[in-house]
């Protein structure tokens, strides 16, 4: 692997994988809609696209090749559409950043609880998925086109709830910051499971299937997973301080309908191994509090 393009690469995880790339000697092209600034300086190539329009990809990606693509930022079953026509021929492999949330709530899901061959996509513009349904429709639908229609192979990585001290969401820090100011908080469904990965380890996974020869749906992240009334206590547990539950206080990032947990048994046969849950979940806590 020479040469990739990333489709996104400005943040989190996508800021972590270039720099990877970068370490590798890898040449980096990144392509966003140029609004986010990057501290790659002359290191990596910029191309200026709008998922939204097919167009710009077109003009962007006109006389490129790439070993692979990488895309960080697919949120719609006609970016996926339009993505394989504008690289036709100009990629080898295509590594798609997924999430858990192609499968329906529950745990230890597997790769083979969703098959994206068997499912019928509808194309749709990212505006027209609304709310968490809308998510997952959308991330199911670029999976269905991307397998179902690419000439080349496709890894989808199917991410778990993606955790760090870079973490610009700050959900899991959410947490900690009631429990040790002493707000209250709702957890509405206390007993729901939930999967976590690091977001270093994701970037390096992403880099992993890259350079593999695997293709098809993969579930990285830590081998546990953990109720929210564990997560709290161990918060409580690390900072000393008791959690204020209160159905008026603050609603939880995490509050979802579900559990939401994956199985990581394909990944770790093929030699991967991540963080274990207890360890990364309180080292971030240490260092939120």
């Amino acid at each position: 692997m020479k040469s990739v393009l990333i489709l996104g690469g400005t943040q989190f995880v996508g800021k972590r994988l270039v720099q990877l790339l970068v370490d590798e000697g890898v040449e980096v092209t990144i392509a966003t809609r140029g609004l986010t600034p990057d501290s790659f300086g002359n290191q990596v190539t910029r191309l200026i696209i709008n998922r939204e329009d097919a167009e710009s990809l077109g003009q962007a990606f006109k006389g490129k090749e790439w070993d692979v693509v990488f895309d960080q930022t697919c949120y719609s079953a006609q970016e996926a559409y339009d993505s394989l026509k504008a690289l036709n021929e100009k990629v080898k492999k295509y590594v798609f950043t997924s999430s858990q949330a192609v499968y329906d709530f529950g745990t230890n899901c597997t790769e083979e609880s969703f098959n994206p061959m068997e499912f019928q996509p509808v194309l749709k513009s990212r505006r027209e998925y609304i709310g968490y349904v809308g998510y997952q429709e959308a991330k199911r639908a670029a999976e269905a086109i991307l397998f179902q229609n690419a000439d080349f192979p496709v890894a989808a990585v199917r991410f778990p709830i993606i955790v760090g001290k870079d973490d610009y969401t700050n959900r899991l820090n959410f947490h900690v910051e009631h429990v040790k100011e002493g707000k209250a908080m709702f957890i509405e469904h206390p007993n729901f499971r939930y999967s976590f990965i690091d977001s270093g380890e994701a970037a390096a996974f992403l880099l992993s299937m890259a350079q593999s020869d695997y293709h098809g749906p993969i579930n990285p992240g830590s081998k546990e997973d953990i109720s929210m009334r564990e997560l709290i206590g161990l918060i409580e547990d690390l900072i000393e301080t008791e959690a204020i539950l209160d159905e008026d206080g603050d609603p939880s990032p995490y509050n979802l309908p579900g559990s939401w947990s994956v199985n990581t048994s394909l990944a770790e046969s093929m030699g991967f191994s991540f963080t274990s849950l207890e360890s990364l979940l309180g080292n971030l806590i240490h260092h939120y509090s």
